[in-house]
């Protein structure tokens, strides 16, 4: 059988592998990596070469959906769209997508004119192009003068983006992966690298083998540590604790790079000071810790290593996800400053995105202390945990969901729900019917990464412009936004994605202005 080859970027995890998809009959029949792709270097890991059939699923979201309940409370709704309703089953109504954003601009305006411009809300994913998250905040913050708009990017990998900044200005990853070979020691901390990253995995594995320079630091045992010359299971919550004995080590040993912190650095002095006063950063502390008593020697071994080398940390959600994770964070970048592995080919820190455009989303300002580019946004809004305290209060009345299910991946499950309860509205736009989607009022069903064109940003800041693998006749993220702005008075005139893009390059012309789609 013949198929038409076309080449795009994987849709799963932040690594942003360069694939190719064999295509007849608009479906996908295998995926593969590009064999000169500089990403993938010619490999997939199972989820980008297997993970396609969601494509055509039956379960799709092939027509928008109306809650009946919500017509029902609506009557005036209702009325103005009543010949486009068919009935689906006891709880919803299919539509047009016209009649659906109509309906959904209709009640967000009342809802506006009733409890004011902030009590809306929109919360997003992270699996959506650039285009759509930028035009998804820009829809909150101009058209609907909401401040309140954040995305799950911010709840895995916020921390890294607050502790790189604040330390060292940029929230990203500051080298290529290809790094991995130029480097002299490697350290992983909170990282199932072979299962949440394997093709990243791979490099860490090839030079391993080589040079046997990785260091392991992780609660439990895994894979990565068949492969390291150090491997240290830490204590549940110690990760920072770990992090300030390894500065203990290299300030107490003066490892540390003067020259680098004289000139690169400010408040050594103050910070030297406390790391060497506090009891809890001496690695002999371990001694005390039944079990854990060879971390004191273990932990000093990997510090002085790390120093005195051409050094990378990797880490990923271990290091984030916990309630210290912006200060891990700042420790990481701390060590980094410390020993001047920083700035230079194979020396440097790596952030582990989490799903394919969790940089890009927040480069799109989709935070709800950021506009586009890391800017310093007209007024700063309510983080997803602050929204759903706001929720339960009556403050806000609206959200527009896009790719999130908050309704599922969040802790406290019975408090969310109590949270949602409260809204008045919720509009959601997704692929498929997910728990988010079963509250909604309104859900519109929307193009996949495989059906669409678009700008990804992976976890090194490398831009890929993914092309439609498939051809589909649901709408992109950004053409429901723009048609809501459009119901609601304003004067959204994007034609394409690239119409979009180009505003992105004008807007956040510090990180993007040379990134056309032609260059892409």
């Amino acid at each position: 059988m013949h198929y038409t080859e076309i080449e795009s970027v994987c849709t799963y995890c932040g690594v942003g592998c360069d694939i190719v998809a064999q295509v007849d009959d608009n479906k996908i029949h295998k995926i593969r990596a590009d064999k000169d792709g500089y990403v993938s270097q010619g490999k997939l890991c199972i989820k980008g070469k297997y993970g396609f059939n969601f494509v055509n699923s039956d379960a799709r979201l092939r027509e928008p959906r109306i809650a009946k309940r919500f017509l029902e409370k609506n009557p005036h709704i209702r009325a103005e769209i009543e010949g486009a309703l068919k009935p689906l089953d006891e709880t919803w109504y299919t539509t047009d997508l016209q009649s659906a954003v109509k309906a959904a601009a209709m009640k967000l305006t009342e809802i506006r004119k009733m409890y004011g411009d902030e009590s809306f809300c929109a919360i997003g994913g992270a699996r959506t192009s650039c285009e759509s998250a930028y035009l998804f905040q820009k829809f909150t913050r101009d058209s609907m003068n909401s401040p309140h708009v954040d995305n799950c990017a911010r709840v895995c990998h916020s921390p890294s983006l607050k502790g790189m900044r604040a330390t060292i200005g940029e929230g990203a990853a500051t080298n290529p992966y290809n790094d991995i070979y130029e480097t002299e020691f490697i350290l992983i901390i909170g990282s199932n690298t072979t299962e949440a990253h394997p093709i990243v995995a791979n490099r860490i594995i090839d030079v391993a083998r080589l040079h046997d320079n990785v260091a392991v630091i992780d609660v439990r045992e895994i894979k990565m540590m068949k492969y390291a010359k150090h491997k240290a299971i830490i204590p549940h919550e110690a990760n920072l604790l770990v992090l300030n004995m390894m500065a203990y080590v290299i300030l107490k040993d003066e490892l540390y790079n003067k020259k680098f912190v004289e000139s690169r650095t400010t408040g050594f002095e103050a910070y030297k000071e406390k790391i060497l006063d506090d009891p809890y950063a001496n690695p002999e502390f371990f001694k005390k810790i039944p079990g854990y008593e060879h971390l004191a020697t273990l932990i000093p071994i990997i510090a002085r290593e790390y120093a005195l080398k051409k050094s990378m940390i990797f880490w990923g959600l271990g290091i984030t996800e916990h309630i210290d994770g912006s200060y891990a964070v700042m420790a990481i970048t701390h060590l980094a400053l410390l020993t001047g592995n920083i700035g230079k080919t194979g020396a440097g820190l790596m952030p582990l995105r989490g799903q394919n455009n969790v940089q890009g989303a927040c480069d799109m300002g989709c935070l709800p202390y950021y506009d586009p580019d890391y800017q310093t946004p007209r007024k700063v809004g309510l983080m997803t945990p602050q929204l759903v305290d706001a929720m339960l209060e009556g403050k806000i009345k609206a959200l527009l969901n896009m790719g999130e299910d908050i309704a599922h991946i969040h802790p406290n499950r019975n408090k969310i729900d109590k949270a949602l309860n409260e809204l008045e509205f919720i509009m959601v736009q997704e692929l498929f019917m997910t728990e988010i989607a079963k509250r909604a009022d309104i859900v519109v069903g929307v193009k996949s990464a495989y059906e669409k064109e678009g700008v990804y940003v992976n976890a090194m800041r490398r831009l890929h412009l993914s092309q439609p693998i498939v051809k589909s006749d649901l709408p992109d993220d950004w053409e429901v936004i723009k048609m809501l702005d459009n119901a609601m008075g304003g004067n959204y005139d994007y034609k394409t994605s690239e119409d979009v893009w180009n505003e992105v390059r004008e807007v956040a012309h510090r990180r993007f202005s040379g990134a056309s789609y032609l260059r892409l």
